[in-house]
Parts: structure tokens; C-alpha cells; sequence
């Protein structure tokens, strides 16, 4: 059964549609990039599959026994919350919160969950480090760390590589490359189409035109060749 099924979206806001039509399904292990022109609606559609903005039109059917509360979540940083002032650790286990319910403290197993994944990440011995002191790769892997708290199915990432180095953008490709090949299903808006061609199973085009299946078919296609084209001739 599918994580998530999309039916017949239309998003938009202020009652002015930006896309329609879109229809796509994301089962355990699915790689799907989405792409597309800048204000074509990537991160409104993120937005509205976590619940926060609502759909103009369609349906969005969350299966497979995952929860809205359960979709592990990397928005975009913006220069605030890059410099907010929390040790890593209290960032990491912020992530548990949807699990706390009505509780004002966090269990034994919420605290090992988030030393587990600050492990996974390579980021333990940050722990108790400022999170605004530290660069932008490690600022992403404390926030992948972090939405690795809250599923242990999806995760919705938009843009995790923006401003990063080449080197730390090559090895944060890796790391959501292996959580994959561990069977949790990736969400990433990206605007490298190359690295979503090289890492995606499947493939969102959303903008003039719509494209979804996977990336074979992507790179058969007419908006696929034509946006690998593009993107070749920008980098001649």
C-alpha cells in the first residue's frame, strides 16, 4: 500500500492556481525529486502533503500506517533559524515532540532515538555545541537528524543542499542516498535536475507541464530531454 497517494491535485493560494492536474503515488523506498521552474508550486505542494497549506482542489490519501504526525520534515532555512540559539542536541530532540502528546518532558526512548540519530548523522560529538555556530553542513545534518526523530517511514526534504560547498553538498547526497538504501522514502525538491536524475527512482516535473514516473522514463521524455539539455548548456 502506498505512503502517500495524490489525486487530481490543483495547489495555489489567494485563489489564483499556480498547478493542476497532479497525480502521483510514494510507496516505501521511493526516491521522488521534484523539479520544475522557480514559483511553479514545488514547495506549496511540500506544504500541503504535511497539512500546511490546504489543497484548492483533489485528495491527498496517507496510507500504510504512517500519520500526518509521522512524516519527518527539512524545510528551506531562512537567516533566523540558521542562527537560533539551542544546543544540537535540544534541536535533535525537538523532533520527538509529535511523539510527546500532552507530555512536557521527553522519555528515555525519545532521548536515545535522537543520540541515535545525532550517530547517524556523524553529529554526536556536537551535541552540546551551539546550533548557530556551526557551518551549513552540519547545520543540515542536525536538521535531517532531527526529522529522523519524528518517522521512521518518510522524509520530505526541500532543497538540503541549498548554499552548501560541493563536497558538502556531495556528501549530503550520500547520506540521504543510504537512508533510502535503509527502506525510508524521500521526498526532495531539488533544482540540480542532474542529481535528481542520478539518485531518484522516480521524478515530479511540475511547471508548463506536468511529468510523473520514473526517471528513465523522465529522461525519454520530451520536458526530460529538454531540461537536460538546458541544464547542459548552462554548464558549457
Amino acid at each position: 500500500m502506498a505512503l502517500l497517494t495524490v489525486q487530481d491535485l490543483s495547489l495555489g493560494y489567494d485563489g489564483h492556481t499556480i498547478v493542476e492536474g497532479l497525480n502521483f503515488t510514494v510507496n516505501a523506498g521511493d526516491y521522488l525529486c521534484i523539479i520544475g521552474e522557480n514559483g511553479s508550486g514545488k514547495t506549496t505542494l511540500m506544504k500541503t502533503l504535511l497539512g500546511l497549506k490546504e489543497a484548492i482542489k483533489g485528495q491527498i490519501e496517507i496510507g500504510d500506517g504512517l500519520k500526518r504526525n509521522e512524516i519527518g520534515y527539512l524545510p528551506q532555512q531562512t537567516i533566523v533559524q540558521k542562527d537560533f540559539p539551542a544546543s544540537v542536541r535540544e534541536i535533535v530532540l525537538s523532533g520527538c515532540q509529535s511523539r510527546c502528546g500532552l507530555r512536557p518532558f521527553y522519555s528515555k526512548e525519545e532521548k536515545k532515538l535522537a543520540e541515535d540519530n545525532m550517530k547517524r548523522m556523524g553529529i554526536e560529538a556536537l551535541a552540546k555545541r551551539c546550533y548557530r555556530d556551526l557551518s551549513g553542513g552540519q547545520q543540515q545534518r542536525v536538521l535531517l537528524a532531527r526529522a529522523l526523530c519524528a518517522t521512521r517511514k518518510i522524509l520530505l526534504l526541500d532543497e538540503p543542499v541549498s548554499g552548501l560547498d560541493p563536497k558538502v553538498t556531495a556528501e549530503m547526497y550520500s547520506l540521504i542516498a543510504n537512508l533510502n538504501k535503509e527502506g525510508i522514502a524521500i521526498i526532495m525538491i531539488s533544482h540540480d535536475i542532474a542529481a535528481a536524475v542520478r539518485y531518484a527512482s522516480h521524478i515530479l516535473h511540475i511547471g508548463t507541464s506536468v511529468f510523473y514516473g520514473t526517471r528513465d522514463a523522465y529522461l525519454e521524455s520530451e520536458v526530460g530531454m529538454f531540461f537536460m539539455k538546458q541544464q547542459e548548456g548552462g554548464e558549457a
